[in-house]
């Protein structure tokens, strides 16, 4: 993927930004990888964020908005591409995530970790992601899954791997509003050969349109019209992308399940 700015991050202040991972990098300190909107991924060195009287401790969290100031490249990291962090503040917004959202949440942080490069800036994703974050609290379940399949959707467009869903690329001809349709990572949008990882013709069309759109809102409406089919054609898509890598957070999930049908609540 081609990096649109430099890789070496000016010294930068006020970046509006989320924090996506956090590693141990000493006793005190953390190495952060943040989200932000002015600069894509970018790694920081936190110093002391994990000293009990830090005031960083409470807001180097996931998901939550924060702003951040940074410095010059941390001497003491290999990697040049880690600036460090000169402060950090709470932005507002919503309360962090919990229970089966923290999950969800923690599933678009290692999305967005695996398939975007650093310094790379990705504003208009920047804005879906704080707006999708609100949607994984819902206690409806299909505006969750609504939720996760637009931002999806918008992550592969934005990077460019995902074709234009209105045709089909082959022939570059529209899709049949009555027909169905599969996602391939190489041929892109074809006629379907069976009744798996299949989309109608109006489904597709209608995704196309609210990506052009640009209104998350009637992204996540068009995803409703086949939320199971959608969510094949996407993890199939989203794994050719990943190469060889297999996201954690699916694991968990495919483990956590196995023991819910071994163990039962009572």
């Amino acid at each position: 993927m081609a990096t649109r700015a430099s890789r070496a991050a000016p010294r930068a202040a006020g970046l509006s930004a989320y924090v996506l991972h956090r590693y141990d990098w000493s006793e005190s300190s953390l190495i952060l990888d943040l989200f932000t909107r002015e600069l894509g991924r970018v790694a920081v060195a936190a110093k002391g964020a994990k000293r009990p009287y830090s005031q960083l401790r409470s807001v180097l969290l996931p998901f939550q908005h924060i702003t951040v100031t940074l410095g010059r490249a941390a001497r003491d990291e290999a990697s040049s591409e880690v600036q460090n962090l000169r402060g950090a503040e709470w932005a507002g917004g919503a309360a962090m995530l919990t229970g089966a959202a923290l999950f969800s949440g923690f599933y678009l942080n290692e999305l967005l970790m695996k398939l975007l490069a650093r310094l790379d800036p990705h504003m208009a994703l920047f804005d879906i992601y704080a707006q999708t974050l609100p949607a994984l609290v819902s206690a409806d379940d299909t505006q969750v899954q609504a939720a996760l399949r637009a931002f999806e959707l918008a992550l592969l467009r934005e990077i460019g791997v995902l074709p234009d869903l209105s045709l089909v690329t082959l022939t570059q001809l529209p899709v049949r509003l009555d027909a169905r349709y599969s996602l391939q990572a190489e041929a892109g949008v074809t006629e379907a050969r069976s009744a798996d990882g299949e989309l109608a013709g109006s489904a597709l069309t209608g995704l196309q349109a609210a990506l052009e759109h640009g209104s998350l809102v009637a992204l996540q409406y068009a995803c409703r019209n086949d939320l199971p089919g959608l969510k094949l054609l996407l993890r199939s898509l989203i794994q050719h992308h990943l190469g060889s890598a297999t996201l954690r957070t699916r694991r968990v999930m495919l483990e956590l399940q196995s023991l819910q049908v071994e163990n039962p609540p009572p």
